[in-house]
């Protein structure tokens, strides 16, 4: 009983094997089956799309077919080569305003900002000590100019005995010695006159001085502009070493950048310029250079000049990072095809030209003046020249192209006789 229901076991195992193994192959076949039926509907569904090709797959190994590029015409424009320079823009003259002399600061009257005009008092200086200095000393020049009166006085009494003197001694009626006497009392008269008024022109320069130290005590701007830093309030000792204000002229600025080496020949001393700041986008703001330097830095191999650049609004600020663009050269009817347009090939510059919009052929040409957007041409192309510009780099002398605005309806062409082979090669 056991080898017998040992038996069954098996034989129904492989009859269930045999009936799964008929149900999923049969699968497959009717998967075929129905593709095979479904063909020509996908033959003609591709076909209509416009694919060409996809009708056959032999067209997959077949050589590759043309570039679809753009072109562009050479023509005359006007062309400039410039130079582009970075600097900071600094103001026309900055003075930091120093007092004269030391002394207690007894009021300031600007402000951070403000506008000064040259001569006009900033600050004033404790004067009181001064001023009595500068009374004494003028009663001391009363003294002196007193002096001279009261010596101008003794020489005249001098010279009168003198001539009396002289007189007796010439009528042998005065001895010689009372003579000499009478003399030597004139010169010490004249002597002490002379001594007065060399007193009193030192005490007339040290009243000038004192003057002049008590016109010191008030501060002034020395140039016209705006106050860039106020360093000391009232109360504060202030001495000639340390500045009590900044005051910077913005009436014109100045631009100051560093020219390489190679294009030092190419800048020149009253040359326009052109410059811009990032706080004004798209503004110009019109400049000449106004000084070039004579020698390079060795470490660097540049320059600095200085473009100036009129104010009047005062909307420029010294500190300001600017770009300033100088042409150095302008040709107002030069040929000139699109940059990208020129290209490198076998060691050459030159562009790729099509006469009959499906093949290209190289031409090296001689370049002059070369922007961002277009280059001149010197030699090798003509006017109305037909240059390919997108797609240049990758063409080679004699590949054929397909231009971007003909490329659309030769595919549509293309395309429907490629739907046809879609249909006949979906056929069974």
């Amino acid at each position: 009983m056991k080898k017998l229901g040992l038996v069954l076991v098996v034989v129904a195992t492989a009859a269930g094997a045999a009936v799964y193994l008929g149900v999923f192959s049969r699968q497959p076949a009717q998967a075929a089956d129905g593709q095979a039926a479904t063909a020509p509907e996908g033959g003609r569904g591709r076909g209509g799309a416009g694919r060409a090709g996809f009708g056959g797959r032999g067209g997959r190994g077949g050589p590759a077919g043309p570039m679809t590029v753009e072109t562009a015409v050479a023509a005359h424009s006007s062309v400039a080569e410039q130079l582009f320079l970075v600097g900071n823009l600094i103001g026309d003259s900055t003075v930091s305003v120093v007092p004269r002399t030391a002394g207690r600061l007894e009021a300031i009257d600007v402000r951070l900002g403000d506008a000064v005009q040259r001569g006009q008092r900033i600050a004033k200086i404790e004067d009181f000590e001064l001023q009595e200095q500068l009374k004494q000393q003028e009663a001391g020049l009363e003294v002196s100019r007193a002096t001279i009166r009261q010596r101008e006085a003794d020489l005249q009494l001098a010279q009168t005995n003198a001539e009396r003197s002289r007189s007796l001694f010439a009528r042998q009626l005065l001895p010689k010695q009372t003579l000499d006497d009478t003399e030597a009392r004139l010169q010490s008269a004249q002597a002490q006159l002379d001594l007065a008024r060399a007193q009193n022109t030192q005490s007339e320069a040290r009243l000038d001085e004192l003057k002049i130290n008590l016109d010191n005590t008030v501060i002034t701007s020395p140039v016209n502009g705006f106050v860039a830093r106020r360093a000391a309030d009232p109360g504060a000792f202030v001495s000639p070493n340390a500045p009590v204000v900044d005051v910077v002229d913005i009436g014109r600025v100045r631009l100051v950048a560093n020219v390489v080496e190679r294009d030092l020949r190419q800048v020149r001393t009253g040359d326009g310029a052109r410059v811009e700041v990032d706080a004004y986008p798209g503004e110009m703001f019109m400049g000449r250079i106004a000084r070039l330097s004579p020698v390079l830095d060795p470490s660097t191999r540049t320059a600095p000049i200085e473009v100036e650049v009129a104010n009047p609004g005062f909307r420029l600020k010294p500190g300001m990072y600017a770009r300033v663009t100088i042409t150095t050269d302008e040709r107002k009817n030069a040929l000139v095809v699109p940059s990208n347009a020129v290209v490198d090939y076998n060691g050459r510059r030159g562009v790729f030209t099509t006469a009959d919009g499906e093949t290209v052929t190289f031409a090296p040409v001689r370049v002059g003046i070369e922007q961002s957007d277009v280059i001149e041409i010197l030699d090798g192309a003509e006017d109305g020249d037909r240059v390919v510009t997108t797609g240049a780099a990758a063409l080679r002398d004699g590949d054929r192209v397909i231009l971007a605005g003909a490329g659309a309806r030769g595919e549509g062409q293309r395309n429907g006789a490629g739907g046809r082979s879609g249909r006949r090669g979906g056929q069974p």
